[in-house]
């Protein structure tokens, strides 16, 4: 009777030596990490914008004007289906094949379909095809983006020194400043300068077409860039390949080394506090950047008696000051530690939700300016600066980019998704600013409570495999 041959194991090799990265490299993967999260955030802001002004009159002309603007904005909406998607996908390619490899890919389909929405036929042209190519394109450029900021988040964070992480990796956050503002700067160039014919006829598709240089400089600059010296000293790779579940256990049946406890570990330990605990931290920011940058803009618009500019010119200055707080919000994590930074902002957003809310709806411009501008970067700029690096070291390499990715993808759609619509439902219930206070003030405790709970992230030692609870 013949005996199954048993499964090869790759080789246990010897830890490697610390891989050597240099200023320049470092420098690389921050260009790379800005650059690919400011891609993302001016991609998703040239559509909203174009679904805004354009899309609803040369994609869907056949319907009503206001049937018209709902289906260029479901249009957006599904890009944020395909960010879960891709969060899963190239999460799980990337915790098993290298950060790199994967941030390629994500800015070619990110940058393509942007560039490609460009070059559609309109309507007019060739009927429905139109907006079903658009809708396709939307989902290709949600499919990639769901796992861009956080490979660059965790590219970032495990290039960094350890004594200058959280400054590192807070610059992945300064790219939604960048692309934020990229694309609205276009956008406003586009409308002072071209007839109504002329942004209709040609006009839209400029911002789309001109996103292939970008990416065509991102993909260039990454591809030259080293693997994470992280993913490379990770014990279960071999070959520049994470070993599976299945061969690891092997290895630690057949071993008898030290290796084989840090391998035990990464495969052994209980999943889902750590995952949890991310999650919180994600709810408060995204939550407030929800209210704040979304809703918040359409209600001073509609509700209040101020110039329309007034909630966009907000975020603009917001956005600019965000290139100073961001880095120094990472420079404070970095000497006082994750947690006592996390929960002073999360509390003072708490404290400062009803004085800011009170400050916009005076209905004062200055007024609405400056309560805008403190909410943006006290409770949503300065938490996402935290955000980029406490995450990271929260869990382990072995699974590190699925897990971050998943617990931002998710967060963000339980927040940015619900809450404006919550918003916009108990503030016409109650006739009154009061229920976005209150909300803001929620999500603020929920990441609070979570940051309490949470263990000190900061020093640690991320080629460790296991989570750090």
């Amino acid at each position: 009777m013949m005996q199954d041959s048993p499964v090869p194991v790759p080789a246990l090799t010897e830890p490697s030596p610390p891989a050597h990265r240099t200023t320049r490299d470092l420098t690389k993967a921050a260009v790379s990490g800005w650059l690919g999260t400011a891609m993302e955030f001016m991609d998703f802001q040239l559509y909203s914008l174009a679904a805004a002004i354009v899309f609803n009159k040369i994609f869907f002309p056949d319907v009503s004007p206001a049937i018209g603007l709902i289906a260029a904005m479901a249009t957006y909406g599904v890009g944020y289906v395909a960010r879960l998607a891709g969060a899963v996908y190239f999460g799980r390619m990337g915790d098993r094949i290298g950060r790199k490899k994967v941030l390629v890919i994500t800015i070619l389909l990110m940058g393509g379909s942007t560039t490609l929405i460009g070059a559609l036929p309109t309507y007019a042209a060739i009927g429905i095809l139109a907006p079903s190519l658009l809708v396709l394109l939307r989902l290709i450029q949600g499919f990639g983006a769901g796992a861009e900021i956080a490979g660059a988040t965790v590219l970032l964070a495990e290039y960094a020194p350890v004594r200058r992480r959280g400054l590192i990796a807070s610059l992945v956050s300064l790219g939604t400043n960048s692309g934020t503002l990229a694309a609205s700067g276009l956008w406003a160039i586009l409308i002072g300068v071209l007839s109504e014919d002329q942004l209709l006829s040609w006009g839209w598709r400029l911002p789309f077409l001109l996103s292939f240089v970008l990416m065509l400089f991102a993909v260039w600059l990454r591809r030259g860039l080293k693997e994470s010296p992280v993913f490379e000293e990770r014990a279960d790779v071999v070959d520049g390949v994470a070993m599976t579940r299945g061969e690891v256990e092997s290895t630690i049946a057949e071993e008898g080394e030290h290796r084989v406890d840090v391998l035990a570990a990464g495969i052994r330990q209980r999943k889902g506090r750590a995952f949890f605990l991310a999650l919180g931290l994600r709810l408060g920011q995204a939550g407030n950047s929800g209210l704040i940058q979304t809703f918040l803009v359409g209600y001073i618009a509609t509700n209040l008696s101020v110039g329309r500019s007034v909630p966009t010119d907000a975020i603009v200055y917001g956005s600019l000051l965000g290139f100073a707080t961001v880095p120094a919000v990472g420079l404070l994590g970095d000497r006082y530690g994750r947690r006592p930074v996390y929960m002073a902002f999360s509390l003072l957003t708490a404290v400062i939700a009803f004085p800011v809310m009170f400050l916009i709806a005076s209905g004062s411009a200055a007024a609405v300016m400056l309560g805008m501008v403190l909410g943006l970067n006290v409770g949503v700029l300065g938490l996402f600066s935290l955000e980029s690096v406490t995450m990271a070291e929260l869990f382990g390499s072995r699974t590190r980019f699925t897990q971050l990715a998943l617990a931002k993808e998710i967060g963000g759609i339980l927040t940015t998704a619900i809450g404006p619509v919550l918003a916009a439902s108990l503030t016409a219930v109650t006739g009154s600013w009061w229920p976005i206070a209150v909300m803001l003030i929620v999500y603020s405790l929920i990441t609070l409570v979570s940051a309490y709970l949470a263990p000190e992230t900061r020093g640690r030692d991320l080629v460790r495999l296991e989570d750090a609870v």
